[in-house]
């Protein structure tokens, strides 16, 4: 295959605005591949990156893709080579390395957030897995929690499991509330979680034990009851910090209930609540990285087992959908109001207005 020098990108061209513009293929640096993307899938990130008052210029957009690698960089482990079928995370819209970014034609990633694309899973399906799988992942820490969702934030043991416990994912039709209904169910939790009716029976097929309408004014209620008051865990995708303070046990006796987020909500929002909640644990998927990085113009430096965390997930994941039953991948959209990159500037907006729920938007390239 002849790779070219430059490609087509989703380029951010200042705050609020982005544009396929024709780039420099990404440099190749040590321990990543250069991919040919056949498909990329869209994240809530990717536009609120093109939108931060202090979006980067000139950077490319987008986290989640699928496609065939090209190339392999020095110091890339055996497990890639020329023709492999992948997928995974890049951090899009990074203003520390400007050519990063999955929205384009040619992409590098960093080997150790990629698997290779079991035989048993499309490029559209593949390309729903960067970010949700991220931020689902990695383990109870050594050190004070700082880090990804379910297994490093809540403690939950990695799958299989059977745990046991309870757990409220507020937010269950998302893409990330997908996958951790999955994911919990997996490590043997019982799963309680939110949406709207047309989801109920989706969700129920997942795996939840209960669903309830968010729309309800009996929502947060009716929680309490079907748990007993003795909800001690919370996953909360959207950002509902009263409600998910409300449904989680105000027993004075007991484990203190844990909540982690991935839409920040402030701790002064649930003290008055329930002083006793162990949290809110804010999760940041970019921490996967194993190296500092700029966020909406705020400096990160993320513990030092992030990476081997992550890598460690990514391959339990792939076996798990190797697998085929405790995991599977999220319904894909694909190319909702066109194809192409001209496609996913579209999506983007789509997936700004909220017109996105119960899978992810996905364009092919």
């Amino acid at each position: 295959m002849h790779t070219p020098t430059t490609t087509k990108a989703v380029v951010i061209v200042a705050p609020g605005k982005a544009a396929v513009q024709e780039v420099p293929l990404p440099k190749l640096h040590d321990g990543y591949i250069l991919v040919k993307v056949r498909a990329v899938g869209l994240n809530p990130t990717d536009w609120k990156s093109i939108h931060a008052p202090t979006a980067p210029a000139g950077a490319r957009s987008g986290c989640d893709y699928a496609g065939d690698v090209v190339e392999v960089g020095a110091g890339v482990d055996g497990r890639f080579g020329k023709g492999d079928r992948v997928a995974g995370m890049v951090f899009g819209g990074n203003p520390k390395q400007l050519d990063s970014g999955a929205f384009g034609e040619y992409i590098v990633a960093k080997q150790h957030l990629q698997i290779k694309i079991p035989d048993n899973i499309s490029y559209e399906e593949a390309a729903t897995l960067g970010v949700s799988i991220t931020t689902v992942s990695s383990p109870e820490p050594r050190a004070p929690p700082q880090g990804q969702g379910l297994y490093k934030k809540l403690g939950l043991p990695l799958p299989p499991a059977q745990d046991g416990r309870t757990i409220l994912i507020y937010g269950g039709s998302t893409a990330t509330g997908i996958y951790g209904i999955q994911f919990a169910k997996a490590s043997g939790l019982r799963v309680v979680t939110t949406a709207s009716p047309r989801n109920f029976d989706f969700l129920k097929a997942l795996g939840a034990d209960a669903v309830f309408d968010y729309n309800s004014p009996t929502c947060v209620r009716d929680i309490r009851e079907y748990t007993g008051n003795e909800l001690r865990l919370v996953w909360d995708c959207v950002g509902a910090g009263e409600i998910c303070a409300t449904a989680l046990s105000n027993s004075p006796s007991g484990p203190a209930p844990k909540y982690a987020h991935i839409t920040k909500v402030k701790r002064e929002e649930i003290e008055p609540i329930n002083a006793r909640i162990d949290g809110p644990h804010f999760t940041v998927g970019y921490d996967a990285l194993g190296e500092p990085y700029n966020r909406m113009g705020v400096e990160h430096t993320p513990q030092a087992d992030e990476a081997d965390h992550a890598a460690m997930f990514w391959e339990l994941v792939r076996k798990l959908l190797e697998a085929g039953d405790a995991v599977r991948p999220l319904r894909p959209t694909v190319n909702r109001g066109g194809s192409g990159l001209e496609g996913v500037l579209g999506g983007l907006e789509e997936l700004r207005a909220g017109r996105v729920s119960g899978g992810k938007l996905v364009y092919t390239l």
